[in-house]
Order: structure tokens, then sequence, then C-alpha cells
């Protein structure tokens, strides 16, 4: 943790303050938060908790508030005549925070109440500088304030920080906003999937929680974070609850500086990898490791081809098409497609699995293998594998709001296993399922 620490809050206002923010802001001070100085100048090395506040009045052209589509991703609870207002904002009430690292937790508790305050008084809307959020009161205060606390035991580091999940190439790259506000370092994880971006969020922001809580590095370079030693009983208890009954609840996480973009948190970066785990490449590593913290469900279910799961396949064939146009002209935030295709066994059988697209080019579609093989020892979950359009039997598609399209063959499939259908005919092979897609 830094020895001082600084951040900076705004409130805009719809278009100028109701009530003037200087006095509510001086009021509020001497009422509630006495230990709390406003000074004219935020000195370099501050030794109490201080605040130094000002007005921009010249706001569209120095301290421009989000614009409509950016509030679609980092507006919370901002109305429509909100976020239309904003667009006219005149004014914005900036604050400026600095303490030692000795007050973090009651300095960062005082700042969120105080401008959730001023914020309410003058009618305005919550800007966090570090997360790049805003915010209405009531979100702020469901978000920022429902977990606060004085001490790192009890606060979920979470609740004050943003990870920002964009494309990067083929694949995505994750990155904390935030951290700065307790003087850690933000974190980064490279080259992750869209599939596995919530699960890599997990890691990050348990890896954070680690970090706010105090936790030592004993081998420089390497962290084994435990879920059973974070102190935080709701972030812990979670976060268990949710462990397959084959987890380890345990990742062994190889620490190192990390590569600043343009976009980045002004903040020192910390990037994790897992080095320490099998696996070809980057990829295959991330996935084995977050199947050992976390825990998996792949199954295997032998079945014959018949008429009915031909005609199905054929029909979700059919929408191939439309996908690759759809992939081509760029896939949102959240948003992934996945197909199944087959793999051969030694034995002269195929093997069906899934894989997350990262590119398609004419007929060769090249992505992530999503299942762990039951049958191909020189495959790996997680691997950069190679598969042909005329190949696929049939495909998911999720959406940015984690609804799905596809995989309509399930269910025959499931029909099958269980001895429904009698008119299977074809040969066997055997069917590997993604993670939460299977019925059971």
């Amino acid at each position: 943790m830094a020895d001082s620490i600084r951040f900076q809050y705004a409130v805009y206002m719809l278009p100028v303050h109701a009530h003037d923010p200087a006095i509510v802001l001086r009021e509020t001070l001497t009422k509630k938060y006495p230990d709390l100085k406003l000074v004219e100048e935020i000195p370099k090395e501050p030794h109490f908790m201080l605040v130094h506040a000002y007005t921009q009045k010249n706001v569209q052209q120095v301290y421009a508030p989000l614009d409509l589509r950016a509030l679609q991703y980092f507006g919370n609870g901002i109305s429509r005549e909100q976020a239309r207002a904003l667009q006219k904002s005149r004014e914005a009430f900036i604050l400026e925070f600095a303490h030692p690292k000795e007050n973090v937790w009651v300095a960062l508790q005082n700042a969120n109440s105080l401008v959730e305050e001023i914020a309410r008084k003058t009618g305005g809307l919550i800007w966090d500088e570090e997360t790049r959020e805003i915010f209405s009161p009531d979100a702020w205060h469901r978000k920022r304030l429902a977990s606060s606390s004085s001490t790192a035991a009890a606060l979920d580091i979470s609740s004050q920080t943003l990870i920002h999940a964009y494309q990067n190439g083929e694949y995505v790259r994750d990155i904390t906003l935030g951290m700065a506000k307790v003087g850690l370092p933000d974190v980064v994880v490279e080259d992750s999937p869209w599939s596995s971006s919530g699960r890599v969020g997990h890691v990050i922001n348990l890896f954070c929680q680690s970090m706010a809580e105090g936790a030592a590095f004993r081998n420089p370079g390497k962290f084994k974070m435990d879920l059973r030693a974070i102190k935080n009983g709701e972030v812990r208890d979670d976060q268990l609850k949710s462990l397959k009954p084959n987890a380890t609840g345990m990742a062994c996480l190889s620490v190192q500086p990390g590569r600043w973009e343009d976009g980045d948190p002004k903040n020192r970066l910390i990037e994790l990898r897992f080095d320490s785990y099998p696996g070809p490449d980057i990829h295959a590593r991330e996935e084995s490791m977050l199947s050992f913290l976390f825990g998996w469900e792949d199954s295997v279910t032998h079945v014959r081809h018949s008429q009915e799961l031909l005609e199905e396949s054929r029909k979700e064939r059919a929408k191939l098409s439309d996908l690759h146009k759809v992939f081509n002209e760029g896939l949102q935030p959240g948003e992934f497609i996945e197909v199944k295709a087959p793999f051969d066994t030694p034995d002269g059988g195929r093997e069906w699995m899934w894989v997350e697209i990262t590119s398609w080019k004419g007929s060769k579609i090249k992505g992530l293998l999503e299942n762990e093989p039951f049958n191909v020892p020189t495959l790996h979950d997680g691997q950069i594998v190679e598969v042909q359009e005329e190949d696929v039997f049939d495909y998911i598609h999720q959406y940015p709001d984690e609804h799905t399209e596809g995989n309509t063959t399930d269910a025959i499939i499931e029909k099958i296993a269980e001895g429904k259908d009698e008119n299977s005919n074809h040969p066997s092979y055997g069917e590997a399922r993604p993670p939460g897609c299977s019925p059971d």
C-alpha cells in the first residue's frame, strides 16, 4: 500500500446546482466529519485526512460528462431524464481527497458518504474519476456504502472498484479501475476468452481482496491464493458456496509488473499469470487454473446419431452463414459464439467438443477448446484449435445480456442417451458439453 493516497470524485449538476455545493460541503464537514480538513491545496505528503474542493464552470470543454452511449456501460441508476440533463450540465463540483495510508478505510468511507450527501442536497450525479463511472445517489449508496466498513477485513474491495473487460485483438483484456483509492496497484489479466471473463473477474477480485487485507507474498513473483484465508466473511462464503465438488478453492498465481496501455489507470499495475499450471499455451494454463480453483462439470455422453438428431443439426448449420457475418462485424463486450466440432480419438472414433471462436476466415474456424477431452490425449481444455465450418454440428451464441441461442441438438442427445429414441442407427461418438450448458 502506498504511504499516501489521493483520488478524485465530482458531482455533476443538472445543469446547475440547486444548493451551493461549497456551503453544503462546509456544513457537512462541521457536523459529521470534523477530522476531514478542508484545504486550499493538497500537499505532496498529507499527514491528515484532507479534501480540496472547487466548482468547475467550463464543464463541457474541460470536464465533459459521459455521452449517452457511454452511459449505457458506465452509468448506474441514471434515468433517461437525468442522462439527457447530464449532456447539458454546466457545473461540476470537484472534490480531491488525500490522506496517509493509516487512514485508508475510514477516509474512503468518509469520502463516499460525503459525496453522496452533496449530490442529494444539490440534485447532482456522482462521478468516480478512478473507475470512470457515474451514479445516481441511490445507486452510489447501494454500490459504495452498503458494504462499507472502517476495517480492511470487513470491506469488500470489489464494491469500490470496476473490472473493465474489452476486446484486445482476438482475446479479452481484463483490468481493474479504482485500486488507487486504497493505495494499491490495479490488476490485469491478458488474453482471456469472453466465455472465461466472468471467472477471471472473480480471480481478480479475490486477489485484490487479498491485497486489501494485507496478505503477504512469501515467494517473490508467486502468490498462493486460498479462498479460505479471505477475512471478509461475505466475500469468502459466497465464493466457497459456488465451488463445484471437485474444486480446490486455491490458485497458484504468478505475479509480475503489468504492461501499461493507453486508457489504463495512472497507477501501478500488476499482471496475473498462471504459469504453474499444465497446458501447451497461456489459454490452456488459464483454463486449468480456473478448473482447479472453481471446479468443472464436463461430462461425456455416448450416443448414436438418429435421423431426428441429424435433421436438427442441419437446421442449426444453416444458420452459420449469418453467424459468420455477425462475428466479422464485431461482437459486443460479453458476446461470444461457440461451435461444436469433431476431434478424432485414438480408437478411430470422434469426440465432439465446443470451441469458442476467436477467428473465422473462409471455412476455417480458430478458437479455444472449451472442454477437457475424455478420449483425445493430445488436446487440453483451453487449447487453441482449428476446425472446418463444414464439420460444425451445432452452435451456441451468447449475447451481452447472457441469454443464449442454439444448442438445440442437446435435448435430442439427452433423449437418445436415456434410451427413448428407437431409431438411432449411426456410429456412436463421445459428446462433451460445456460447463453450465448441460441439463444435469
